[in-house]
C-alpha cells in the first residue's frame, strides 16, 4: 500500500508517518511538507531515520502536487496552518495553506484514484455555540458535547472557515468525481512530539512552561482559567487511523467527530495543577482579562458515532498522557530549545 501524508513534518503528520510505517506491513509512505516550521527539519530527520522520504512541496501553490510521480492508494491530508490567531492576521497564507492545499490533494487523488483521509478541526463549529454549551455546562454541571449534527451556522474564525470549506469541497469531489473519503473532525490532540510552542496547543505549552519555569497567563474570561477542552493523545489517534485504513469501506464517505471525550475533558486551572504535580514546579500565573474574539470557552467531543462504527475508544487518560509528554520533553529538552 502506498500512502502520501501531507504535513508529514508537522506534529500529527509526523506521528502518523512513524506509526503507520511501523504498523502497516509492506507499506510505502511518502511525506509531503514544505518544511516551513522551525521544528520541521528535526521531524524530517525522524522520518529519514525510519526510511521515510519527505518531498518538499508548497501545497499552497496551485497544482503543486499533481505531477508528483508517487501514486498513492490513500492520501492522508494533515497539512494546515494550525494557529487560530494567526488566521486573523495572515488570511491569504491560511487560505492557501488550509484550503488550496486540500484542492491540490483532491486533484492528485482524482488523477491517481486515491482515497482520502482528511484531518479537520473542531473549530468548524461557530464560536457562539461554545459559549452556549459552556453556559449550560455551568448550570447543569454536566458536559455538553459537540457531535456531527451540531449547529454549523455562524462565525468560526478564518482557520475554522478554511477547514469547513475543505470538508465541503471533499464532499463535492465525492459527489461529482466519485472520490471516497473519511473526514476526522478533531479537537485538541497532544502528546510526545510537540515542542511547547503556542501554535501546537495549550497542553505542550503548559507542560514546557512549567518544566522550565516560564511565564504563563490565564488569558480572557476574567483570568479565571475556567476554559474547558477535551484532550486526545496522538497515539490513540494514530490507532484509529490505522483501523480506518484497514477497514476503509466500513468508514468511507462519512465524517466523524474525534476527541478525548468527556472522560478526558479538563479545565485550564486543573491542567495547571497536574503540571505542577508532574514537574514539581509551581508558577505564579498572571491574569489577562481581555478575551480574544477568536477564543472559545468550551469544547468537548461526542464519540457516539465513531463508537457505532468501531470499538475504538481513547485509551490514554490525562495523567498518563501528561506524564508521557513530560518524559519526552525531558529527554529532548536541548533540541526543543533550538526551536524557540
Amino acid at each position: 500500500m502506498n500512502i502520501i501524508i501531507t504535513g508529514g513534518c508537522g506534529f500529527i503528520g509526523n506521528a502518523l508517518s512513524l506509526f503507520l510505517k511501523k504498523n502497516l506491513r509492506n507499506s510505502k509512505i511518502l511525506s509531503v511538507d514544505n518544511l516551513s516550521k522551525s521544528y520541521s527539519k528535526f521531524n524530517q530527520k525522524l522520518l529519514i531515520k525510519n526510511k521515510i522520504k519527505n518531498k518538499k512541496i508548497d501545497l499552497g501553490k496551485f497544482n503543486s502536487l499533481i505531477n508528483l510521480k508517487f501514486k498513492a492508494d490513500i492520501i492522508i491530508d494533515c497539512s494546515a496552518e494550525p494557529a487560530v490567531e494567526i488566521s486573523r492576521k495572515k488570511i491569504n497564507k491560511v487560505i492557501k495553506s488550509n484550503f488550496l492545499s486540500t484542492l491540490n490533494v483532491l486533484e492528485k487523488a482524482k488523477k491517481d484514484k486515491s482515497k482520502i483521509i482528511f484531518i479537520s478541526s473542531s473549530r468548524v463549529y461557530p464560536i457562539k455555540s461554545s459559549y452556549e454549551k459552556f453556559k449550560i455546562f455551568k448550570k447543569l454541571k454536566k458536559h455538553q458535547t459537540f457531535n456531527e449534527n451540531s449547529n454549523l451556522t455562524g462565525q468560526k474564525t478564518i482557520y475554522g472557515l478554511t477547514k469547513f470549506a475543505s470538508e465541503n469541497l471533499i464532499e463535492e469531489y465525492n459527489y461529482s468525481k466519485n472520490l471516497d473519503y473519511i473526514i476526522n473532525r478533531c479537537g485538541l490532540i497532544s502528546g510526545p512530539g510537540q515542542y511547547g510552542k503556542v501554535e501546537q496547543g495549550l497542553i505542550s505549552l503548559w507542560m514546557w512552561s512549567h518544566m522550565n519555569k516560564l511565564n504563563l497567563s490565564y488569558i480572557g474570561y476574567k483570568g479565571t482559567g475556567e476554559q474547558i477542552r477535551d484532550v486526545l493523545f496522538v497515539d490513540d489517534f494514530c490507532k484509529l487511523v490505522l483501523i480506518q485504513i484497514n477497514n476503509f469501506n466500513r468508514f468511507k464517505n462519512n465524517l466523524f467527530c474525534i476527541g478525548g471525550g468527556s472522560k478526558n475533558a479538563i479545565k485550564l486551572k486543573k491542567l495547571t495543577d497536574m503540571c505542577e504535580i508532574i514537574t514539581g514546579n509551581r508558577l505564579k500565573i498572571s491574569k489577562k482579562m481581555k478575551t480574544s474574539i477568536y477564543d472559545i470557552p468550551y469544547y468537548v467531543t461526542s464519540l457516539n458515532k465513531i463508537n457505532k462504527f468501531s470499538n475504538w475508544m481513547p485509551e490514554t487518560n490525562l495523567e498518563k498522557g501528561l506524564k508521557e509528554i513530560y518524559k519526552w520533553m525531558k529527554i529532548n529538552q536541548n533540541k526543543i530549545r533550538n526551536f524557540f
